[in-house]
């Protein structure tokens, strides 16, 4: 069995459960068990999803996104990485230093598909307030030495600069996923 985590895209975490695109983490640990997905967890009301698996990792995202539309009766992007890429991926973050003093102002980008070839140019294209943009492998890195409330960078110009839907995550929250999943 291998280890994934799915990440969704745009939804609604409130412990309230009410709201527009409201996916509660209790319904979507029970959805993912629905789905044969073993041992499903979630990190906080974040709209991450960690489980295993011996499922092909080709259909995992798909399955996902049409479980969540009939249950909740919307469209959620999701992405879903294995754990040993997340692990590869942060430790290759190229700001590491801004990761250590602010790790909640450096991202990680991840999209459905390889970013286009000129996605950090267009990026940086938008980017304001001393923000840096690095594509290393599938993933794109981002610092938002301001706060990423700040940033021009909104959805609809991550997914066009990328060429496919993106979701990001800041070091906190993926150092946290990762911990959890190798604590199971």
């Amino acid at each position: 069995m291998e280890q994934y985590v799915a990440f969704l895209r745009g939804i609604n975490t409130g412990a309230t459960g009410r709201g527009r695109k409201s996916v509660p983490m209790a319904e979507l640990r029970e959805l993912a068990e629905s789905l044969d997905l073993r041992d499903p967890g979630t990190h906080i009301q974040s709209g991450n999803l960690w489980f295993a698996t011996s499922q092909p990792a080709a259909g995992l995202e798909s399955a996902l996104e049409s479980a969540i539309t009939t249950r909740f009766g919307f469209e959620v992007p999701v992405l879903v990485r294995r754990v040993k890429t997340l692990t590869s991926a942060r430790s290759k973050c190229p700001f590491e230093s801004a990761a250590q003093e602010r790790p909640s102002q450096v991202h990680i980008g991840f999209a459905k598909v390889q970013p286009a070839s000129n996605a950090v140019a267009d990026l940086e294209a938008h980017a304001k307030h001393d923000e840096q943009v690095i594509a290393v492998g599938k993933h794109l890195w981002f610092d938002f030495p301001n706060g990423v409330g700040r940033t021009k960078l909104i959805p609809k110009i991550l997914d066009r600069c990328a060429g496919s839907p993106m979701t990001l995550r800041n070091v906190n929250t993926l150092d946290a996923v990762i911990l959890a999943c190798k604590g199971r």
